[in-house]
């Protein structure tokens, strides 16, 4: 969108075919959506020497200005950051997020982040709203890697908004746990909510929670710990780690925040314990993450193995099994 205000007449075909001055705007106007152009319309963006509606069509014969907003910089620093780049398009990027890696900035991670990265990889991102930046849509916590999706424009974003609020799209991650026989399959439900004596924890017994769905299948089953599968039906904060840690006893391995470390060292062989001694990070991977485009409308599935050192570690756990 530009800077120079954009004057529109309705005619009478434009009448006939929409039924809603916003439909009609969102069509008229590149960068636009519905949702942005109510926040637009409100902040006075929206003129007419007519009454006007947004949920109805105006008179033809009407006229309207619209004025766009100035997209500003935003104060993000964009850095270069090695990104691991699965598909990309003008609308979006999915990546591979390694562990360690900060999603958005906050207290205690100022830069670093996945967002710096973009903006780096991205220096012709539309921006979202009014601001030159990206859309995160999910996250995924600093210790987790896997697939993630980032939106490059308005209507992206509010499309993969639409599809996670809806559950329209396919999540599927792995970890490694503490505790063996688990059931072969499990669907794990429950409230979650910040933890009433740990504000930097979730908790299923939160007074105030969402619903959140967790589908489980377990793959491999070894002395003391087990490899599982995980489908996500919501997406809660922390969601796989809370309900693996509360409703199963089964925490992920090496989660230091749920999970139960002193316990877990006990049973391991000791070229485990080199191969994870300095690693910080639970084991937990966003595997598999598809969904329908919704731009393009083209199904995309990315299926990413996890990293070399959650596989060394099954590799070892099958020895000893």
């Amino acid at each position: 969108m530009g800077q120079e205000p954009i004057n529109l007449l309705i005619t009478d075909e434009d009448f006939l075919k929409y039924k809603r001055l916003d439909a009609y705007l969102a069509d008229k106007i590149e960068g636009l959506s519905r949702t942005l152009i109510k926040k637009l319309a409100e902040q006075g963006h929206l003129k007419s020497d007519e009454k006007i509606e947004l949920k109805k069509m105006p008179r033809i014969g009407t006229r309207l200005t619209f004025t766009p907003p100035v997209v500003r910089d935003t104060e993000i620093m964009a850095q270069n950051i090695p990104l691991d780049i699965l598909f990309e398009d003008e609308y979006l990027v999915i990546i591979n997020k390694p562990a360690g890696l900060v999603v958005h900035p906050a207290p205690g991670n100022y830069d670093g982040t996945l967002v710096n990265a973009i903006l780096f990889h991205c220096p012709d991102l539309k921006g979202i709203g009014n601001e030159k930046r990206p859309g995160i849509v999910h996250r995924l916590d600093k210790g987790t890697s896997g697939v993630m999706v980032v939106a490059k424009e308005q209507r992206t974003h509010e499309g993969l908004v639409k599809l996670f609020s809806k559950h329209d799209i396919e999540r599927k991650y792995q970890a490694i746990c503490l505790g063996s026989k688990l059931p072969k399959t499990e669907t794990l439900i429950s409230s979650i909510g910040r933890h009433p004596n740990n504000r930097l924890k979730m908790s299923t017994v939160a007074k105030k929670g969402k619903n959140a769905i967790t589908h489980m299948l377990t793959t491999e089953d070894f002395h003391r710990f087990s490899h599982v599968e995980l489908t996500l039906e919501t997406g809660r904060t922390h969601q796989i780690r809370v309900h693996l840690a509360e409703l199963l006893n089964a925490p992920i391995l090496n989660d230091h925040t749920y999970g139960k470390i002193k316990e877990e060292r006990r049973f391991f062989s000791l070229e485990m314990k080199e191969l994870i001694a300095s690693y910080e990070h639970p084991f937990l991977h966003a595997k598999k993450l598809g969904f329908i485009h919704p731009i393009t409308n083209k199904e995309l599935v990315f299926d990413v193995a996890p990293p070399e050192i959650f596989q060394r570690t099954l590799d070892l756990l099958r020895k000893i099994t």
